[in-house]
């Protein structure tokens, strides 16, 4: 009977089927409920000088945008800020937005906004700024050469202030609320916080979620002592090797001056679990014997899916199958074993993938070190879902 071990070992490079997902080590929890399965399989680089542990610590990538958008929420129970509100209050350089007349037009062919962007458009990714299917449309080059948006790279983007003023000098691809598009609307979360709390926001995940979740582990960098479970990260060179994109001393051993609401966070599996278990339990640390982080009602929010049906299809590249809650996906087609409706969650650039199912109270969680070619996931997250959805 396959177990989850034989499931990560068999894509390691070693495997003799590995595909493009092959990876030097990896960490796998699955768990229904309180029973919790984790295997943690391979070395945290291609040189093997020191084997994967349950505690070994990788970039998270885009599992940040989950933890970025229950942050909000803390603030809008907190009363400080409203789904509804424009967010040009704290955010002036978005209070008059243009928009580019079509999209695949030049960047300085533009109209104003016919509405503010507002908190929800952001938590839904539908204020007009992110990545559409269309990677080549000039309002979406600037977000690469302006902005450093795509994989993260911590310590080559500008200060939030700075950037905010860069991204004002970019249109928006579409109007409010009118599209779906990826990934930016998380970076101008993570400022958003900042501002209305008056905290940078590494200061204010750590006292709201990571303090009491236990999350021990996560942040925007690694401290020197911790640097010794921190895993290489990777990408497939031409070749089909691997390539050292970063390394433990790298871009993530000191804190960035822009804390990436979008892909800048670092954890451990059993960190990741952690704030897994509190939207299981409605918002209660602890999966349910601790304090009450979240409303149930704002954990409904988050987990539920917001898009229409054309914003789904338009955005297909990355959402197949799946809406948007807010800071992760939704499904809402069965198109695989492991696609029940209404589970949540989503997968991150560096080869790493978290979901939850409150109907059944299944939590799946990857951990891994390659950065992925495309939003696809590679045959070993896969692996897992299948496993999970079997167990």
């Amino acid at each position: 009977m396959t177990d989850l071990r034989h499931v990560l070992e068999n894509h390691l490079p070693h495997a003799p089927h590995a595909d493009r997902g092959k990876t030097p080590g990896a960490v796998a929890l699955v768990a229904h409920g309180d029973r919790v399965e984790v295997q943690a399989v391979g070395s945290a680089d291609v040189a093997g000088s020191s084997p994967i542990a349950r505690d070994s610590i990788f970039r998270i990538a885009s599992l940040t945008k989950p933890v970025v958008a229950a942050a909000v929420m803390m603030l809008v129970e907190d009363g400080r800020i409203a789904l509804d509100d424009p967010v040009g209050t704290w955010l002036p350089e978005l209070a008059s937005p243009s928009v580019v007349r079509r999209p695949d037009g030049p960047v300085d062919d533009v109209v104003p906004a016919v509405r503010s962007i507002t908190v929800a458009d952001l938590l839904t990714f539908r204020a007009g700024y992110g990545f559409p299917s269309d990677f080549s449309l000039p309002a979406v080059g600037l977000l690469f050469s302006e902005l450093q948006q795509g994989p993260p790279q911590p310590q080559r983007v500008a200060p939030p202030d700075e950037w905010m003023a860069k991204l004002s000098r970019i249109p928006l691809l579409h109007q409010p609320g009118e599209a779906w598009l990826y990934n930016t609307c998380s970076d101008i979360l993570g400022v958003l916080i900042a501002r209305v709390s008056g905290r940078p926001l590494p200061a204010f995940l750590a006292e709201r979620l990571f303090g009491p979740l236990g999350m021990a582990d996560t942040g925007f960098a690694v401290p020197a002592g911790s640097l010794d479970r921190f895993t290489s990260f990777y990408r497939t060179d031409p070749a089909g090797g691997l390539e050292l994109v970063d390394a433990p001393d790298g871009q993530w051993s000191s804190l960035p001056a822009f804390p990436s609401g979008a892909g800048g966070l670092v954890s451990t599996v059993d960190d990741v679990h952690s704030f897994a278990r509190m939207l299981l339990a409605d918002g209660a640390a602890g999966a349910g014997g601790g304090p009450q982080l979240l409303s149930p009602v704002s954990v409904r929010q988050m987990t539920t899916d917001h898009l229409t049906r054309t914003q789904r299809e338009e955005g297909r590249l990355f959402l197949e199958g799946q809406g948007w809650g807010f800071g992760g996906s939704v499904d809402v087609e069965a198109i695989d074993p492991w696609n029940v409706p209404g589970r949540y969650g989503w997968v991150g650039g560096t080869g790493t993938a978290a979901h939850l199912t409150a109907s059944t109270g299944t939590v799946t969680i990857l951990l891994s070190q390659l950065e992925l070619a495309g939003p696809t996931p590679p045959e070993l997250m896969r692996a897992l879902w299948r496993y999970a959805a079997d167990a």
